[in-house]
């Protein structure tokens, strides 16, 4: 074979095996067959936080009472027509850096104006609640301190209006990012001055009381 021809034949040769390797590979877009002995692919999942998956509510701040539902009359035992103790309250879902509590008790319906019942304030981050009957004293052993209601005495005073329609009794709970530069002799006034500023979040429960004599 000359060398001419030699040279022919190689090429057809490779064209041949060209030819074959590439109708092995099939088209792109076609399916292929899967190895019944390989695993199926697995997709890719990037984790989340169980809260963000679940979509978890956080839970708003409220306060309530077991001594009365909201709205509704407040028992003669929490009145100054009986034994005159503060009612049992609690409360819950306190903002993120709540660093302490303020409390006032007031009803707006007084006849001279609204009158404050019960300044309570730095009630410690930790606390769900105050039990009922809080002692009128000035500073309880965990650092809450009582400031003056509208009698300027300390502690709580129970509801006392005139005889004839209900009054409203609102018991306003403050979460606050501080604790207050306050003693006793704070009043409602000086405490709403000192929580401007300060509150992450306030919530309310709402009493009445008629007296018929």
């Amino acid at each position: 074979m000359t060398s001419t021809a030699r040279v022919a034949s190689l090429a057809l040769g490779c064209l041949c095996l060209t030819a074959t390797h590439c109708s092995g590979q099939g088209d792109r877009t076609s399916p292929q067959k899967s190895d019944p002995k390989m695993p199926p692919p697995v997709a890719s999942v990037r984790s989340q936080p169980a809260a963000a998956k679940e979509g978890t509510p956080t839970m708003a701040f409220q306060i309530t009472s077991t001594a009365f539902t909201e709205g509704a009359p407040i028992p003669v035992r929490h009145t100054c027509d009986d034994k005159d103790l503060s009612p049992a309250l609690a409360w819950a879902g306190a903002p993120q850096g709540t660093k302490s509590f303020a409390l006032i008790c007031d009803d707006p319906d007084a006849p001279i104006g609204t009158w404050v019942h019960w300044v309570v304030f730095n009630i410690p981050a930790d606390s769900a609640g105050l039990p009922e009957g809080v002692p009128a004293v000035e500073k309880l052993p965990n650092g809450t301190i009582q400031g003056k209601n509208g009698w300027h005495k300390i502690g709580y005073g129970g509801p006392c209006p005139p005889p004839g329609k209900p009054h409203r009794y609102f018991f306003k709970l403050y979460a606050l990012d501080t604790l207050l530069a306050l003693d006793s002799s704070a009043d409602k006034k000086a405490v709403l001055n000192a929580v401007k500023g300060h509150a992450l979040g306030e919530a309310q429960w709402m009493g009445t009381y008629a007296r018929k004599r």
